[in-house]
């Protein structure tokens, strides 16, 4: 798809939303927010499909969702990973190997719509109804979340208090949903009407409002021993956003780092998760 029509297209949708609002503001919302959730890129390349291979997969039926998970056997803590918007559990590979010289346990999976899981929409508080059930069976000590799956993570923690997991990781992660939203609307052009039925379909749906989804609200109860890693120039999300997490959330420290982009492959971020995992032990 050209440029041009990349930014062409979406205030045409943003249009037929706007129009449609003056007589269906809950149809237009809906559309929007379907919009929104879907997945649009899912697929595996032919050498993220290889190193998954090297794991046990199982499939798990979870919400309504065939979810893949993926297994690398260890003999000390367990630690299972969720991965950001279309992306797979074959982006952790780099962590995952050093996860396993340490021999850790590692778990992960695709989210819905994702890899080689069901589905073709994702949003946070589904991520968390599957992550929650794989807490259930897996029993980790550790979590570690990258962009939105560190935001699924502190909602899940929020929602669910393990009595199991002990610590944290989040890379790259989003705060304040309604920042999420502001992007959204500006893409599309968005006019107020539909902006306050997605409020309103939102609270219908999953029983908050749009500026009530704050990890940096949520983590005021979290009790974990937390680790924040953000790249002051991330383009994706803003590096204020693990700041304000930081500075409500008590037991957390954050790593900043400087070019090192959204996705925090770089092996100094992972010998920092391991660091901060083998930490008193």
């Amino acid at each position: 798809m050209s440029g041009v029509l990349q930014k062409i297209l979406p205030k045409a949708v943003g249009f037929l939303y706007n129009i449609t609002s003056y007589f269906g503001p809950g149809l237009a919302a809906q559309w929007a927010f379907s919009s929104f959730c879907r997945v649009r890129d899912r697929g595996l390349r032919p050498k993220q499909e290889a190193f998954l291979g090297s794991a046990k997969d199982k499939t798990r039926n979870i919400a309504d969702h065939t979810i893949r998970e993926y297994h690398w056997e260890g003999k000390g803590d367990t630690v299972l990973l969720v991965h950001g918007w279309t992306s797979n559990a074959a982006r952790w590979r780099n962590l995952i190997r050093l996860l396993l010289e340490e021999d850790y346990n590692v778990i992960a999976f695709d989210a819905p719509g994702h890899g080689n899981s069901s589905g073709k929409f994702l949003n946070v508080p589904l991520y968390a109804t599957c992550l929650e059930a794989l807490i259930e069976i897996h029993q980790p000590i550790h979590l570690i979340g990258h962009s939105v799956g560190g935001m699924t993570v502190l909602y899940n923690e929020y929602k669910n208090p393990s009595e199991v997991v002990q610590k944290i990781v989040t890379t790259a992660a989003p705060s304040e949903f309604y920042e999420i939203m502001d992007e959204y609307q500006a893409l599309l052009g968005l006019n107020i009407r539909v902006v306050r039925a997605l409020d309103e379909l939102i609270l219908k749906k999953f029983g908050f409002r749009i500026r009530e989804f704050s990890t940096s609200r949520f983590v005021a109860t979290n009790d974990k021993k937390g680790l924040l890693i953000h790249d002051t120039l991330d383009s994706v999300t803003p590096y204020h956003a693990s700041q304000k997490v930081h500075n409500v959330w008590k037991g957390s420290r954050l790593i900043s780092t400087s070019g090192n982009g959204h996705s925090l492959h770089q092996v100094e971020v992972n010998k920092a998760i391991i660091e901060f995992l083998n930490a008193g032990q």
